[in-house]
């Protein structure tokens, strides 16, 4: 099977580590991750992953509570942290070359973010976990995302997400919802659609980074988009109008 996308951008919630727990990370989520990983990295796939936190503190939730929004934000990052760490480790298990790189420096634990290291890593093969987001508050774990696929030339950027694709509405909600397959930015923005933060939005816009949103459980789906499925959740890019699946 030959590969559509030689390096991808995979964007993973904290939430989606919790799997069917409300709270932390359910080792099972992490095993289905490493061999999702396993199976399109021995097709050659270069893979940064850029992980959240909201599985143990979500930094906007605690600011709404009354906490100072820049210390609830440094809390947010250092739950990346603890995410990427598992990250790692279930990869390494695999049998996988794995680099956790930090925007904020704690690297007796793992490297800092470098982007040359960064891209270099790439090359030799290994997967990247990029954790504290940005390193800076009140920016989104969307926003860290774009910002590093954006750096290290990604072809694709991947969002995990609860659901199949981008919806009109909230399916959980809606039973009339009608998913989208394909969106412009543009649209999706104008109809607040609440895929990724505007920010996010905007950066990839501009610079041209098209987005797959998909269900986190999906199995097979990393490797099938990597290979060019079409199919499979729904693609946002700058190309073309929208279609409803």
């Amino acid at each position: 099977m030959s590969l559509k996308y030689r390096r991808v951008l995979l964007k993973l919630s904290g939430e989606a580590l919790m799997g069917k727990s409300v709270f932390g990370i359910d080792p099972a989520v992490l095993e289905f991750w490493a061999r999702e990983i396993e199976a399109a990295v021995v097709l050659g796939l270069e893979l940064g992953i850029v992980v959240g936190g909201g599985n143990f503190f979500r930094g906007a939730g605690l600011a709404e509570k009354g906490m100072d929004r820049v210390t609830a934000d440094q809390m947010g990052m250092l739950a990346t942290v603890m995410n990427g760490l598992a990250l790692q480790d279930a990869l390494e298990r695999a049998g996988h070359q794995v680099r956790v790189m930090s925007a904020i420096r704690v690297n007796q634990i793992c490297e800092d973010y470098i982007r040359r290291r960064a891209i270099r890593h790439l090359e030799k093969g290994r997967v990247l976990v990029f954790v504290a987001g940005t390193g800076n508050p009140f920016f989104t774990t969307d926003t860290a995302a774009t910002l590093r696929a954006i750096e290290i030339g990604a072809q694709l950027l991947l969002k995990a997400t609860q659901v199949d694709g981008v919806y009109s509405d909230d399916p959980e909600r809606v039973a009339s919802a009608t998913r989208y397959t394909h969106l412009t930015f543009d649209e999706m923005l104008q109809r607040n659609l609440g895929v990724m933060d505007d920010t996010a939005a905007v950066m990839c816009r501009d610079h041209g980074m098209p987005v797959r949103v998909f269900e986190t459980c999906h199995r097979g789906a990393l490797t099938a988009i990597a290979s060019g499925c079409d199919d499979i959740g729904t693609l946002v890019d700058n190309k073309g109008s929208q279609h409803v699946g």
